[in-house]
């Protein structure tokens, strides 16, 4: 016979009932299954926004980088042209390059500005405190502006003694952790160095006792850097300011800053342009998308931080299917192995395609150059990954001299023998737990 009372009993009974740990289990894996799926998601999300993606269809290019309409082409579309009357010199390692720009400060009489990423106290980092302080007694405008991250090893000491002695030191980002920036994944990458707006310098070295010395060991890196004279240091310059205007609100101007003349003192023809979300999305990706599909005969990339986007991939296999030879140089040693595991996940067509990789052995590798038919050289603080493309700020100068290119190419070809050719049977060969932190490495190559 059904009772009533005594069901609603039993119920009241199992509403109130102590859930046990056996209850709670599936309740808990629901919870961390959907706290991962939104992670997940929100990550992906995050990944998709900062992605280069202003170009997504190929790019064909039908006259090759010699032509004229090639360099009025690329000028214009990066909103900056090409000048004549430039004098270009490419300085290898920190013992070429360290001296040439203390040089330049210390024979400086109007203005000095230096923008960098990375500036690390030690020894390098002292040379240059003494010789851009001397300059600022000395009544010269120095204007340094360092990265927010990059200067986390650079001591309040050394800081101050350059402010105590008149360097307008500023930081560009955040340079407390309570300081909220609204994009903190966006940073200032670019290493770039005027004088008295006629003598330039970028590249990828920063101011680091990492980079002393000739690349002699696995301790110091392997780095090249540019030094120009002539129209285009004026370029340099304008890239500086603009980010000196966003951090100070204060404008560069005047012939301290931008002399007059200043052409004639070389025969290569180049030019200056900035990359970065703020001012010029994707420039730097543009500029290497452009130059790579007008390659003819050959395209020589030696980067630190190899990892192409799937259209930089597909850019790289169509050159090969015209004949064009192609030849990247990667490093054995850098600062990122995650980013070293993400390179290797996007070889795998461009080495079914025939294309060249050669891992640099010797030291820690950071060149970022890419050489296009003996003619064509670019090289700056660019790398060839997203972050570069997307998301910093940069600077590079691209030029079209064949004096210059032979030069670059000798030292690609240098750095050829201190490296190790990858074929490949051996990088379908690697053991699987390689090819999985591979591809995993590779889902976030978005951010490196």
């Amino acid at each position: 016979m059904f009772r009533l009372p005594h069901l609603l009993k039993r119920l009241r009974f199992k509403r109130h009932r102590p859930v046990s740990a056996k209850d709670s289990k599936p309740s808990v894996r629901r919870v961390w299954l959907l706290s991962t799926l939104a992670v997940i998601l929100i990550l992906g999300i995050f990944f998709w926004f900062t992605s280069a993606r202003l170009v997504t269809e190929r790019v064909e290019i039908t006259m090759p980088v010699g032509d004229p309409a090639f360099a009025e082409s690329l000028g214009s579309l990066l909103s900056a042209d090409f000048s004549k009357g430039n004098r270009v010199e490419l300085l290898v390692n920190g013992n070429e390059f360290f001296p040439a720009m203390l040089k330049a400060i210390r024979e400086a009489n109007r203005t000095i500005t230096l923008e960098t990423y990375i500036w690390s106290s030690g020894k390098i980092s002292d040379q240059f405190i003494e010789a851009l302080s001397e300059r600022a007694r000395a009544g010269v405008a120095v204007l340094v502006l360092a990265d927010g991250v990059g200067v986390k090893k650079l001591t309040r000491e050394d800081r101050q003694r350059l402010l105590d002695a008149g360097v307008e030191l500023l930081i560009y980002g955040r340079e407390h952790w309570y300081e909220i920036k609204p994009n903190i994944n966006h940073r200032t990458h670019r290493k770039l160095m005027v004088t008295d707006g006629r003598v330039g310098f970028t590249g990828g070295m920063c101011i680091d006792d990492r980079w002393d010395g000739d690349a002699q060991s696995t301790e110091v890196w392997r780095e090249t850097q540019v030094r120009v004279e002539g129209p285009v240091v004026r370029q340099m310059q304008a890239v500086f300011a603009t980010n000196w205007i966003q951090t100070t609100s204060q404008l560069l101007f005047g012939p301290d800053y931008f002399p007059t003349g200043g052409g004639g003192l070389g025969g290569a023809l180049v030019h200056c342009y900035k990359s970065g979300p703020n001012e010029a999305p994707e420039n730097a990706r543009i500029s290497y998308l452009a130059a790579i599909a007008a390659a003819r005969e050959s395209i020589r990339i030696a980067n630190a931080y190899f990892v192409p986007d799937d259209l930089m991939v597909e850019m790289l296999v169509d050159a090969r299917h015209r004949g064009v030879h192609v030849q990247i140089i990667v490093p054995a040693i850098n600062d990122s192995r995650f980013g070293r595991a993400a390179s290797r996940s996007r070889w795998g067509k461009l080495l079914a395609a025939g294309v060249e990789f050669h891992v640099y052995q010797r030291a820690m590798f950071h060149s970022k150059m890419m050489m296009i038919d003996d003619l064509f050289t670019t090289i700056g603080s660019t790398n060839f990954d997203n972050r570069s493309f997307g998301i910093n700020d940069e600077v590079n100068i691209n030029i079209l001299d064949a004096g210059l290119a032979r030069r670059s190419r000798e030292i690609f070809e240098k750095d050829l023998t201190h490296s190790r050719a990858v074929t490949q049977a051996e990088f379908e060969g690697r053991p699987l737990h390689i090819k999985l932190s591979d591809w995993f490495c590779g889902l976030f190559r978005s951010q490196l």
